[in-house]
């Protein structure tokens, strides 16, 4: 396995942070330097601008992007251009997409169906286009690596690795593809066991939490500690969500 060496420091950065999922953290750390740079100067730049005329932005990103308000000028001017090639790319198949109606002098027209839904389809595909996506995906594929790699060779990775309460449902079903194409059959049966341990202790806590959450609303209760289970939904949400960036782990201090 080919690792380039630079993704290994923001793969150990967000595995020494108290995040409960790191790679949820990994992934809004690229989507924010994303959503800078493309906010950026960059925004002016003639092969960036091929690029997002071309990709675009897929709709949540663009709402991220204008949620920023910054740079409301660069980013008009960036949706003109793109639009104008959406209508280009688009409009060709618009003049064939309405069938003729039937009449004596012009028969059933068997494709227009398949017009129509060609039409459709091409209308989708760059709807579903967008650079910040591909950026996210192609780097955490490498970070991905990094952790597989690093499980094996870097012995303080491992247990690093290895002692951490979970990840989200997301990312565990990313790690466990990751795994099943990259390792062989020994290294997979280390590398789950211990994603297994880890990640099943962790909800088991988060069983416990959320349980605790509805019980303090009876008022036999009331009086009792929260522990760590007054923002249990949340982080419930998170986990099952893939969006636990800012969710605190299970070993922060429990509030009395």
């Amino acid at each position: 396995m080919k690792i380039e060496r630079i993704y290994m420091i923001p793969v150990n950065d967000a595995y020494a942070t108290t995040c409960a999922c790191p790679l949820c953290a990994l992934k809004a750390k690229v989507e924010e330097d994303s959503l800078d740079y493309y906010l950026g100067p960059s925004l002016m730049e003639p092969d960036t601008r091929v690029l997002t005329n071309k990709t675009g932005f897929c709709g949540d990103h663009l709402n991220k992007m204008f949620g920023r308000e910054i740079n409301r000028l660069g980013m008009g001017l960036m949706l003109h251009t793109h639009i104008q090639d959406v209508k280009k790319e688009t409009d060709p198949m618009w003049e064939s997409a309405a069938p003729d109606k039937r009449s004596l002098l012009k028969g059933k027209d068997p494709d227009y169906r398949k017009r129509m839904v060609s039409l459709a389809d091409k209308i989708d595909a760059r709807l579903g286009s967008c650079i910040i996506c591909d950026k996210i995906n192609k780097t955490m594929a490498r970070y991905k690596e990094v952790i597989l790699w690093q499980y094996f060779e870097d012995a303080s990775f491992r247990e690093t690795f290895s002692n951490k309460t979970y990840h989200c449902l997301p990312h565990v079903a990313e790690l466990l593809r990751d795994a099943a194409t990259q390792l062989n059959q020994n290294q997979a049966s280390e590398f789950v066991s211990a994603l297994s341990k880890s990640h099943n202790n962790g909800l088991d806590e988060l069983i416990k939490d959320v349980e605790w959450f509805t019980l303090k609303f009876d008022y036999r209760n009331k009086d009792k500690s929260w522990g760590n289970s007054k923002d249990a939904v949340p982080r419930a949400i998170a986990m099952l969500g893939g969006d636990m960036a800012d969710a605190p782990s299970s070993e922060k201090e429990k509030e009395k």
